[in-house]
């Protein structure tokens, strides 16, 4: 049995949520091969050019009643460090894993028994992925989209720092340096 404790690791966190539980770390687990080999679904992604500068991510996903992690996701990333770190949301209801690092977005299904990649995308440098019901938002540095809870993109566009945005009802609200657009989130600006 997969031992999150067994080999100990300050870069690891792990949690547990409906029935799910995600470990993350920004340094390779010395069991790695054995979390591979076991995985329904392992990945590595590189970067073309390979600086020595750029961040390293771990993630796995087991789900109840399994006893090892189904899913595994190792990557170089950039930019790393100062704000860009990786992240991860999962959906419950849909089954539907979304990993951001640097600039790449990954989305995963569960769907049964199957573990299967459904996307990859890119972002101006990810921030974080936050649920507002049955939509997901994808924060990056120049960057804010949508998808379905069950992994469709919906829509995208560029924004400028300082930025935010909120939620209210179906509308929602982005402040770029100051200057407020109200859309409906399904549908995007």
């Amino acid at each position: 049995m997969f031992n999150t404790e067994a080999v100990p690791d300050p870069a690891r966190q792990s949690v547990s949520v409906a029935g799910y539980e995600v470990t993350a770390s920004s340094e390779e687990p010395l069991i790695i091969d054995d979390l591979r080999h076991r995985a329904r679904l392992a990945e590595h992604f590189d970067l073309e050019d390979g600086d020595s500068t750029a961040g390293w991510s771990f993630f796995s996903v087991r789900r109840e009643p399994a006893e090892w992690p189904q899913l595994v996701v190792t990557q170089r990333y950039e930019p790393a460090g100062s704000g860009f770190t990786p992240g991860v949301l999962i959906v419950p209801d849909t089954g539907v894993i979304f990993i951001g690092t640097g600039c790449r977005l990954l989305a995963y299904s569960t769907s049964d028994e199957q573990w299967a990649r459904l996307w990859i995308d890119t972002a101006e440098w990810f921030w974080g992925w936050r649920q507002h019901g049955p939509f997901v938002l994808m924060s990056a540095e120049l960057q804010l989209a949508a998808w379905t809870t069950a992994g469709e993109k919906l829509w995208s566009t560029m924004v400028e720092p300082p930025w935010s945005y909120s939620v209210e009802g179906s509308t929602l609200n982005v402040d770029v340096m100051g200057t407020v657009r109200r859309f409906p989130l399904a549908d995007g600006p």
